[in-house]
Formats: C-alpha cells, sequence, structure tokens
C-alpha cells in the first residue's frame, strides 16, 4: 500500500466489508530535530495517527501509523521532544496522507468549489468546497513574464531619450539643435 514510501513497514492490513484497516509504523531509529538539526536516537515514546487515505477498491482506507516521539539530545535546543515525519506520507499536523492531499489540490484546481465537492463525492473522499480552496490559496503565485515596452526597441531608442540642458550646445534658454 505504501511502498512507494522509505521508512515505513506495513505490518497488518485488514478488510472488513467496506473498511481496509492498514496497520503501519515507521522504521527509523533515528531523526534530526526540526529545531535544532541535531540527530537523536532517543525514544521518549510513542503515539497513534490516523491520515486519511484515498480508497482502495472502492473500500474506505483506515491508516494506524505508529510514529516514535524522540528526545532533543541538545540542551541549549527550545524542543524537548519531537516527532518524525515521514516525508511522502505525512506534515506536520496534517489529517491527510500526501496521496490524498495532492488530489485534492488537483481537483480544486482543476474543478473548483462546488464541482470539485460533487467530484470527491464520487470516490468516496467527500469534503467541502472551502476544504478544496483553502489549499489552493496556499499554494505560491505562478511566475509572471517581464512586461515588454509597447513602443518598439529602434523607436524607444530614438524617442525616449531626455536630453538635459548641458547637453545642449550654446545658450540653453534657446530651443535645442
Amino acid at each position: 500500500m505504501f511502498s512507494s514510501v522509505e521508512g515505513v513497514l506495513v505490518e497488518s492490513v485488514e478488510v472488513i466489508d467496506t473498511v481496509v484497516r492498514d496497520e503501519t509504523r515507521t522504521t527509523a531509529g533515528r531523526a534530526a530535530c526540526p529545531g535544532c538539526g541535531c540527530w537523536s536516537g532517543r525514544i521518549h515514546g510513542s503515539y497513534l495517527r490516523f491520515p486519511r487515505d484515498l480508497p482502495t477498491a472502492g473500500k474506505f482506507v483506515v491508516v494506524s501509523l505508529r510514529v516514535p516521539r524522540f528526545v532533543c539530545e541538545e540542551e541549549s535546543c527550545e524542543r524537548m521532544t519531537f516527532v518524525e515525519q515521514v516525508p511522502g506520507l505525512t506534515r506536520r499536523f496534517g489529517r491527510r496522507t500526501e496521496r490524498l492531499r495532492s488530489t485534492l489540490v488537483s481537483v480544486g484546481l482543476t474543478l473548483a468549489g462546488r464541482a470539485g465537492a460533487r467530484m470527491t463525492d464520487a470516490f468516496k473522499v467527500p469534503v467541502g468546497r472551502n476544504t478544496l480552496l483553502r489549499p489552493i490559496a496556499s499554494l505560491p503565485d505562478p511566475a509572471t513574464a517581464v512586461p515588454r515596452s509597447p513602443m518598439p526597441a529602434r523607436v524607444s531608442a530614438r524617442y525616449s531619450a531626455v536630453r538635459s540642458p548641458d547637453a545642449w550646445p550654446g545658450d540653453w534658454t534657446s530651443a535645442p539643435p
């Protein structure tokens, strides 16, 4: 199920009626503290996360992800403990897997509000229209092209220069040559 994600071990998969229950855990014994960058292998404890995932074969997927909580060994670090984030699977404070999040962003970019919400109902991940629009608002703006002058370069060079009075020969109050 998560074969493309490194550092995750699927312990069991159980299919009951319309639900697929997936129990997984992370395999990393060490992680870097997000506060100071110091590596730690000292485990404080662990807890379960339940991120939502895309349906599989029309069945609702329940993911039980056991993640370790590490103790930061750097005394000057403000964080006492931290949790390893699994790249490609979870985010900090995230309630959805990256697969589901990227699918919802694609639907939101393509169909936007109400039409996108009806589409997510069709593949059994019902979300509201604002849930689809919120991640789009957080995307970076696309790069814009540098605007070009409406005047061609040769005309622009001839007419856009302003001559200072010092550049005029003779009396500067008279008309320029």
